[in-house]
């Protein structure tokens, strides 16, 4: 749900980038980091391992278009990867506005996507949310790599609500913004309600 700041005039919408460990959430957060104009964004919080995996969440506010006169602010959050951490995972997905899921195209990682989704459904129930109810797109990433799974098989294991889909390899930047866009035009368009 959007936080509604009437006094300074803000419409905070939260945007959770969902998906198996080592797909490209914080990848593709870091890419949005680097590359934004400096006032356009916030700070990038990020907590990590030693190995580089983000344990809790990478959290980036960053400004977009005005709606009837009220700043628009994305704040960008990932979930950590491994169900280990399936509390956090949960807790993060409290009170979404829109989801990125980033699906790992290496064919080794085919049934880890699928049980990740399966996970995203199972967490947002629990909350009492319906998938099909909350603007979600599906990013296919790393589609720079060789031994890569066939993207239209596993949009049919995975997609069967015909979420939009954006191809990208978040490591060079390819496809991060157009991903972005496509899933704040989603939920601005709900917001707005059309």
């Amino acid at each position: 749900m959007p936080l509604i700041n009437y006094a300074s005039r803000v419409i905070n919408l939260k945007i959770v980038y969902y998906g198996p460990g080592l797909c490209g959430k914080t990848t593709n957060l870091q890419y949005i980091f680097d590359k934004t104009d400096q006032q356009r964004k916030g700070s990038l919080v990020s907590l990590a391992t030693e190995a580089d995996r983000t344990l809790f969440f990478d959290f980036l506010p960053i400004e977009v278009a005005q709606i009837n006169g009220f700043q628009t602010k994305l704040h960008l959050y990932t979930v950590p990867g491994q169900v280990f951490y399936n509390a956090s995972r949960k807790l993060i997905l409290k009170e979404v506005d829109g989801i990125v899921f980033v699906a790992d195209l290496q064919a080794a990682r085919f049934e880890a996507n699928l049980e990740s989704m399966d996970n995203l459904i199972e967490n947002l129930e629990e909350y009492g949310y319906d998938i099909k109810e909350i603007p979600t797109i599906i990013q296919y990433n790393k589609i720079d790599l060789p031994n890569i799974a066939s993207i239209a098989e596993l949009d049919k294991e995975m997609n069967p609500y015909n979420f939009p889909i954006f191809k990208a390899s978040a490591a060079n930047g390819q496809g991060v913004f157009e991903t972005l866009k496509g899933i704040a035009k989603l939920v601005v368009k709900k917001l707005q309600g059309k």
